[in-house]
């Protein structure tokens, strides 16, 4: 009796020694909780801005890839792959965007900004959806990268999203008829968008939030 009543004032003491410590240590363990906590409530998809030197970081991995004896491949940011493609992507993008930033999510890279309701159609293209829209809103348009031939690749648009709606597929043509300007190379897709690359380019995939770029394999 007298060794179990022992053995229960032991564990009772080991308890509070612990606790003891775990109060004067509260403000180590706390704050790594909280900042575990924090790190995975805010973990998601990385927007960065379309910017000059993101432009010319590409062009750089592209100049290593001509050279002959330079990488096979090059991993990039896809803001970085987005500020390049601009130039040919901003014929194709409604002329009132502004705010644009861009994305790797998954295998796509989305890229979104302010833009007019009018650039879109407005209800001659969008319908009952324009009735519930404001006059200026955020489009995001996510797709993937293909290599139609040398020189020529496409963004091919798989989902558009207007503020939280998302547009039908069977939509999207239309909304891209309406902002392009211009005509349409040969074997472009109906939800593609072309955009001029390099002739050694020969593809471009989309993973893990980076975006890499191939070189055409020596024939």
């Amino acid at each position: 009796m007298r060794m179990g009543c022992l053995s229960r004032i032991g564990c009772f003491v080991v308890i509070l020694i612990l606790a003891i410590a775990a109060w004067l240590t509260r403000g180590i363990w706390v704050h790594r909780i909280t900042s575990l906590s924090s790190s995975a409530a805010t973990a998601g998809p990385v927007w960065e801005p379309l910017t000059v030197q993101g432009a010319e970081r590409t062009r750089q991995m592209l100049a290593r890839l001509s050279q002959p004896a330079g990488p096979v491949f090059g991993n990039l940011s896809g803001g970085d792959v987005a500020s390049y493609v601009y130039q040919s992507l901003a014929k194709q993008l409604p002329p009132s965007a502004d705010s644009i930033q861009a994305a790797v999510i998954g295998d796509r890279l989305y890229i979104r900004a302010s833009v007019k309701l009018q650039d879109l159609g407005g209800t001659a293209v969008l319908g009952p959806l324009a009735g519930m829209l404001g006059d200026r809103e955020q489009m995001q348009f996510g797709g993937t990268f293909h290599v139609i031939r040398p020189q020529l690749a496409e963004y091919e648009v798989k989902d558009i999203k207007v503020r939280d709606l998302s547009l039908p597929s069977s939509m999207i043509p239309r909304v891209l008829r309406q902002t392009e300007r211009g005509s349409r190379p040969d074997g472009l897709s109906e939800d593609g968008l072309p955009i001029v690359v390099p002739r050694y380019l020969g593809d471009v995939r989309l993973a893990n939030g980076r975006v890499t770029l191939y070189k055409t394999a020596p024939k």
